[in-house]
């Protein structure tokens, strides 16, 4: 038998959470449905399956959904959690809230309200402020410096 995920909001609550997300977010992104799912029902790809994971090129991460810039890419490092890392993003870009399930803090981009993932603190990572903002890569689109 399948387990489902336990939400702590109302279905209705979660459609009016999923259509001014739509409008906001799925309207100006050319996302498809499950990369949608992602960034507008919070959900997460599985560890290692991003292409943005072993990324490492001098630019600049911008929301899927929106294009506004996120992430610089000298504050992107290798965690081992097997999405993309960062320690922080451009200031106001980012958005952090109570996850649902109460032991995590979700991101989001500031501009459009799409899920980016979470951010954990305190992990003891070698970084200027001992945070992990761990990113799903369908909710981020690189743009070279080259």
């Amino acid at each position: 038998m399948r387990r489902r995920r336990a939400f702590s909001f109302s279905a209705i609550e979660l459609s009016q959470r999923v259509l001014v997300r739509v409008r906001i977010c799925g309207v100006k992104s050319n996302l498809g449905v499950a990369d949608l799912g992602i960034m507008l029902l919070d959900l997460d790809r599985m560890r290692g399956t991003g292409e943005y994971n072993k990324l490492y090129e001098e630019g600049i991460y911008n929301c899927a959904g929106c294009g506004t810039p996120l992430y610089k890419s000298t504050t992107k490092f290798d965690s081992g959690c097997g999405w993309p890392a960062f320690y922080e993003g451009f200031p106001g870009a980012i958005n952090r809230s109570p996850d649902p399930d109460g032991r995590r803090t979700e991101i989001t981009c500031a501009a459009c309200g799409g899920h980016l993932g979470h951010v954990f603190k305190g992990e003891g990572f070698p970084t200027p402020t001992d945070e992990r903002h761990c990113v799903n890569s369908v909710s981020i689109k690189f743009a070279s410096e080259k």
